[in-house]
This record gives C-alpha cells, structure tokens and sequence, in this order.
C-alpha cells in the first residue's frame, strides 16, 4: 500500500516510525512546506518523492494520505484527500467545528473512502486493556477522572519547535477524552458542561478549562485541563469502575494502589501510533469501516459543538 504523509513535525515523525513496522506499507511521498526540511525527513526514511503542495501529491498513484497538518486545515484537506480517491487518516481533531466536521462525513459517504481519525486513545494498549475488560463484562465504568497537563505559553509543539498555528484545548485536547470516554463507557454523551479560565492576551486562547459528562448509561467523567501547568506533562486517566480502579498513563497502566499492570500481550506493539496506523491500513486491505472512523467519531465533535457554545454565550 503506497501511502503519502502530509506534515514532516512531530506527530508526522510518529507516523513515519510506526508504518515502518507495517509489512506492505510503504510511504513513497512526503509533503511539507519548507523543501529543505521536508528533504532531510525524506532523506532520513528514505521516502523517493517530496512535495510542497498537497495538490502536486495527489496526483501520484499513491492509494492513501496521512495528515499531520494544523488543525484548520485538517478537514478541507481531509475533503480534498477523499474527492481524490485517496483512503484518508486526519490526526486528531477531525475539525476545529461542527460544519467541518459534518463536511467530512458527508464526503466520505459519498467516495466510499476509507476516513479515519487519528483517536489515538483507542488504541493505547493501557486503554485496550481496560476496554477489553469491559465488553468481557468484567468491568463497568462509574467515572473516568482526566487531567490533561501541558505547559505552553507560546505556539509549540511537542518537540519544542515554534508552530505557525494555534493548538486549542476544547478542539484538540478534549476531543481524546470526550471521545475515549463514550468508547469506554459504551454509551453515548448526553449532558455535557464547560468553564473556561482567562482568555490569553497573545494566543486568544483559554488556557485552562474544566468539563464534566454523563453518559446516557449514568457513568460520568470529569476532565480538567491546563496549558499553564508547570509540573509532570500528560494525560493521565483514572477509570474508578464497579471491579477495581485503574491509572492509565499513555501507554502504562496500575491498578489503584499503583501496582503495575502487564499490558504487553494486548497488541503487537505498545506503540498506539503504530496501532492505529496498522488498523487504517488493514481497513483498507479489507475493505471495512476502521475503529475510529469519522463516523464513528462524529459524535465526540457534537459534544465539543456544544460546549463551544456554552463557553461563547
């Protein structure tokens, strides 16, 4: 399968690691805005062909396009990937608005394309276990409990290099836990409530934020986030559950009393990026809807609609 990754920073590095452990995935294009850099990742993973336009690539023959792209642009490329032909993975938001994100579905409705989102939380094996255990009927939710802790004050990413964008905790920092949590609980969000603290002067964004949700089976969850936090960075995940307590961090896991839990059997790898990448290639493959397709997801960015105007009223 010949895919092409769209974004040479951070999370498109992520990819190129994992799909190197994919027997039949091959990335033969690379595209980025600066040449240079672009070349010297190309150069890096061997990759035989680089662009400086989304467009020039896809006229390739290339089956597949992953995006590591700013958020705003992820939904018009994810568009314009699916009226290509191209089968298309977007990182993680689908959008950055409920319009967008309609947009989306509706295109991949219409191609038949395979359209999946970059959810990774679904496939961390810390968080495959727990799930495992729930659809095995060992274990229910009662309240997930999640802080998501970063400190940035200025436009960077996650390996410390100036961003030409702004990140969002609503749109990009909520969407993995509104959606994990539905996932988990097995039930679908249906109240949802938001505040927001002071909006920065320079990046006109809130910096810290707190959201509380109830799923329609009852559970609830509680997520508190920060980008002022000067302290340990992260996710991190307390499933509280009617059989046990467990703390998931990326990709480890302990119980309540923090004693560690083997989950090195769950999947092949313990690398959720490499996860996810294996699962939209073997979709494609196969011809069926991925885990953490765009319509399955969908709902997650309905709750986030809501929320935002909650916070702008």
């Amino acid at each position: 399968m010949k895919i092409i990754v769209v974004g040479p920073g951070a999370f498109g590095i992520k990819h190129l690691d994992g799909l190197q452990n994919i027997d039949g995935a091959e990335v033969v294009g690379l595209v980025g805005r600066s040449l240079e850099k672009t070349q010297a990742v190309a150069n890096e993973y061997g990759i035989p062909n680089v662009y400086t336009s989304l467009e020039d690539a896809l006229e390739s023959d290339a089956d597949a396009v992953i995006l590591c792209t700013p958020t705003q642009q992820h939904a018009s490329q994810a568009i314009q990937c699916m009226k290509a032909g191209k089968h298309v993975q977007v990182e993680i938001p689908l959008a950055d608005s409920w319009a967008d994100s309609e947009a989306v579905v509706n295109t991949q409705q219409e191609t038949g394309k395979v359209c999946m989102v970059g959810h990774t939380r679904r496939f961390n094996p810390s968080h495959q276990w727990v799930h495992n255990k729930i659809t095995g009927g060992e274990l229910n939710i009662q309240q997930m409990d999640v802080q998501t802790y970063f400190f940035r004050r200025k436009n960077i990413n996650a390996k410390g290099e100036p961003r030409s964008w702004t990140d969002h905790l609503l749109w990009h920092h909520a969407a993995h836990t509104v959606d994990l949590f539905a996932y988990q609980a097995g039930s679908p969000v249906v109240k949802a409530n938001a505040i927001q603290g002071p909006i920065h002067p320079e990046l006109g964004i809130a910096m810290d934020m707190s959201i509380q949700l109830q799923a329609e089976n009852g559970a609830i969850c509680t997520l508190s986030l920060s980008f002022n936090n000067d302290g340990p960075l992260g996710t991190f995940f307390r499933y509280i559950c009617d059989n046990g307590t467990y703390i998931a961090r990326y990709d480890d896991l302990v119980d309540g009393k923090e004693n560690p839990i083997d989950v090195s059997n769950v999947d092949v790898s313990m690398n959720g990026i490499e996860l996810q990448d294996r699962e939209f290639v073997a979709a494609i493959q196969e011809g069926r809807e991925p885990n953490s397709s765009v319509g399955q997801v969908l709902n997650c960015y309905r709750v986030l609609h809501e929320l935002e105007q909650q916070l702008t009223a």
